[in-house]
């Protein structure tokens, strides 16, 4: 028997968003990373990265990374999340690159790749040794991660290139958008190639990465302006979904695919109600106090998938014309399907309604236990 909520992928379209992004930023000397931590890096979503033509797989969770390597993939992986210093022997052992801003962090990378290093050397595997690639980052007003003191991020590029032979210094990079909601104009983002060119006027070469941030970033690659030095994204909502671009920032993404997952409920219970609670009221089962219209009777849809599945109710969007979401709790999500109903929809307990998602859904749907995965071959 079928169990929901399901999440279902459209595997070759998700090829297909890969290879675009590939060719688009191929087109302009960038290459990309693919991030997969908007999946959690899960199985059944994996082959389509490894079976692809990336050359790097990054992920800010070390045991996405490992997922990715049991499966096969033997080419770049990096950590695009600062290291805990907890976890530094483990970045060393599974990590080829790792994304920095802060000196102890760099000293202690640096000291388990040495480490590695000679535990080769005592087996007689040395051949198996690189050194640890370093990115560092720079804040470039996002206030993320990142050097806000650019001229403390050359000295520190200066410190890794002549006195950690367990490091190499790889590039610069920036985080713009997931925090501050900075926009990356071509102008912000030049700002960057500023700080890679400081760093190699230190350090006296040229670096082999400039890291121009996410998927916010490939507005630029629309808009014709990438900076021309910038060489490398790392792309995770703009492959998986193609829609924060268009959204929020007015970039059509075509020739994109926007419908790669679909969310599947089940529908619990169909009854007319009033549209405001009844009764004194005071928060709800998560502390907070939601705003309610009331609009009279309204015919309402219970739904087997809550918050713990999927985060935020803003963040699906329902395929069913007429079908409004209204909000709902840890394990149910509430629809307003009159219009649907009145529109001649029948919506019944038993039924299975269909949702697109986007990233930060995806992030949860992923992550929940409770959510069945199934791979469609368009």
């Amino acid at each position: 028997m079928e169990r929901y909520p399901k999440l279902i992928v459209d595997i070759e379209k998700l090829k297909e968003n890969i290879n675009t992004a590939i060719r688009e930023c191929g087109a302009v000397g960038i290459q990309v990373a693919g991030v997969i931590k908007g999946f959690n890096g899960i199985n059944e979503f994996l082959p389509a990265y490894i079976e692809s033509d990336l050359q790097e797989l990054a992920s800010s969770r070390l045991e996405q990374l490992h997922r990715a390597k049991d499966l096969g993939w033997n080419r770049g992986l990096t950590l695009i999340r600062v290291p805990m210093l907890t976890e530094i022997d483990e970045v060393v052992e599974i990590a080829d690159m790792s994304l920095n801003s802060e000196v102890s962090v760099l000293q202690s990378l640096n000291e388990a790749s040495l480490i590695k290093k000679s535990k080769l050397e005592e087996l007689n595997s040395l051949e198996q040794w690189k050194p640890h690639r370093v990115i560092l980052m720079a804040d470039l007003g996002d206030l993320r991660e990142g050097f806000w003191d650019k001229d403390e991020l050359v000295r520190v590029a200066e410190l890794v290139e002549k006195e950690m032979p367990g490091l190499h210094l790889t590039g610069v990079g920036t985080n713009l958008g997931c925090y501050g909601a900075l926009v990356p104009t071509a102008e912000k983002t030049e700002e960057l190639v500023h700080v890679a060119e400081a760093v190699e006027e230190r350090i006296g070469r040229r670096l082999e990465i400039i890291s121009g941030g996410a998927s916010t970033s490939y507005t630029r690659i629309t808009d014709g302006d990438m900076p021309e030095r910038v060489n490398h994204l790392r792309l995770g909502e703009n492959i998986l979904h193609a829609r924060d671009n268009e959204i929020f920032h007015g970039h059509s993404t075509k020739p994109m695919n926007q419908n790669v997952f679909t969310l599947m409920a089940e529908v619990l219970e169909v009854k007319l109600k009033p549209s405001y609670p009844q009764g004194e009221i005071n928060v709800d089962a998560f502390g907070h106090k939601p705003y309610y219209e009331d609009r009279g009777m309204r015919t309402r849809a219970l739904l087997g998938v809550g918050r713990v599945d999927l985060g935020d109710f803003n963040d699906v969007f329902p395929k069913m014309p007429g079908i409004e979401i209204m909000g709902g709790s840890s394990d149910h999500m509430i629809l307003d399907v009159q219009d649907a109903i009145d529109g001649g929809q029948s919506i019944k307990p038993g039924d299975i309604l269909e949702f697109d998602v986007n990233y930060g859904s995806l992030v949860f749907l992923t992550g929940s236990e409770n959510v069945k995965f199934e791979v469609k071959k368009s």
